[in-house]
C-alpha cells in the first residue's frame, strides 16, 4: 500500500502519494469528485513502467490534506485548485511536469496552465471539457438533468444529506455515473476515506455553490477569477479523454473546444466507459496518455 507524503504550500499541508520518485521526467496526477488519489494507482504504475516519476496529490478538503489555519475560507472554488496546484508545484521544484487530472482535477490542471502559461509540457483532461468556470456558462437541458446533484446541494436539504450521509451520497454517484459493476467494496471504501476530514462537506458544498455563483469566493482569488474568466486559450499540447457511457458529463460537453487551444489538442471517447476512465479502463487510459506525451 503507498503511504502518503506532505509537503506545506502557502495555505495547505497536501498529502500527495508518489512513485518512482528518482526519475527523471515527472507526471502529476489530480483526482476529481468524489474520488481520492489512489484510484490513479494502475495508471501510475504505467507511467513508472515508461520512466515518470508520478505523484498524485489529495486535492483541499480531502484527506490527507488539511489547511493550516483555521481562519483560511473553506473554498471549493475552482481558481483556488488551480492556484494550489501551482503551489504544490513550487513547493516540490518541478519543472514542466506532464498535468493529468479527472473531473475537479481536470479542471486544476487546466487552471494552472490558465494562470501560469508553460507550467506543464503536457495537459490532459478526463471526463470534463475546458471552460467551466464561468457561472454564466451554456448547460443544455440533459446536462442540467445530470447535474442533479449540483442543484440538490444549493438546499439546505442537500447540505445536511453531504455533512451527514457523505458515504450514501458519493456511492450514488459511482454506482450511477458508469455502467456496471466496475468497482469492488474495497475500492470505495479507500476513496471514502479521503472525504472524512472536517473540511471535506464545507469545500465541497462552497465548490458547488461558488460554481453557479450563488455564494462569493475567497477575496484571494479575485486575480485568478479574473484570468480564468472568460476562458483563456492555453499554448500546451492537450489531450482530452471522456467516455461515451458517462452520465454526469455528457461526452458532447467536451466537443468543439479546439479553438482554445493554440498547441497540439486531440480527444478520444472511450466506448462502454462512464465518468472514471482512470478507474474502469486503466491500462487504456495510461496508453493513450503515453502515445499523446510520447508523440513529439
Amino acid at each position: 500500500m503507498q503511504v502518503y507524503q506532505f509537503i506545506q504550500t502557502d495555505l495547505l499541508e497536501v498529502g500527495y502519494l508518489e512513485w518512482n520518485p528518482a526519475a527523471g521526467k515527472t507526471a502529476i496526477l489530480v483526482h476529481g469528485w468524489p474520488d481520492s488519489p489512489e484510484g490513479w494507482s494502475q495508471v501510475a504504475q504505467e507511467l513508472v513502467v515508461s520512466g515518470y516519476r508520478v505523484l498524485a496529490p489529495a486535492l483541499r478538503g480531502f484527506l490527507p490534506t488539511r489547511f493550516l489555519s483555521p481562519e483560511t475560507p473553506r473554498s471549493g472554488q475552482l481558481s483556488a485548485l488551480g492556484r494550489d496546484l501551482i503551489e504544490f508545484i513550487d513547493a516540490l521544484d518541478i519543472k514542466q511536469p506532464v498535468l493529468v487530472g479527472h473531473d475537479w482535477g481536470a479542471r486544476a490542471v487546466a487552471n494552472a496552465c490558465g494562470l501560469r502559461p508553460g507550467i506543464a509540457s503536457h495537459l490532459v483532461m478526463l471526463s470534463v471539457g475546458y471552460g467551466t468556470n464561468d457561472p454564466n456558462q451554456a448547460v443544455s437541458l440533459e446536462q442540467a438533468k445530470n447535474y442533479w446533484y449540483h442543484w440538490f446541494m444549493a438546499t439546505p436539504r442537500g447540505k445536511a444529506v453531504v455533512e451527514q450521509q457523505r458515504e450514501a451520497f458519493t456511492r450514488t454517484m459511482w454506482e450511477t455515473w458508469a455502467p456496471g459493476n466496475w468497482f469492488s467494496e474495497e475500492d470505495f471504501e479507500t476513496a471514502s476515506k479521503a472525504f472524512q476530514g472536517e473540511d471535506w462537506a464545507e469545500v465541497v458544498l462552497h465548490s458547488y455553490r461558488h460554481r453557479w455563483g450563488f455564494v462569493e469566493g475567497d477575496a484571494r482569488y479575485a486575480p485568478d477569477e479574473l484570468a480564468l474568466i472568460p476562458a483563456p486559450e492555453l499554448n500546451v499540447d492537450t489531450l482530452v479523454i471522456h467516455g461515451e457511457a458517462d452520465t454526469c458529463n455528457h461526452p458532447d460537453s467536451s466537443k468543439g473546444k479546439e479553438t482554445f487551444f493554440s498547441g497540439r489538442y486531440s480527444r478520444t471517447v472511450l466506448d462502454n466507459i462512464g465518468h472514471f476512465p482512470q478507474r474502469e479502463a486503466p491500462l487504456l487510459v495510461a496508453r493513450y496518455i503515453l502515445n499523446f506525451i510520447n508523440s513529439r
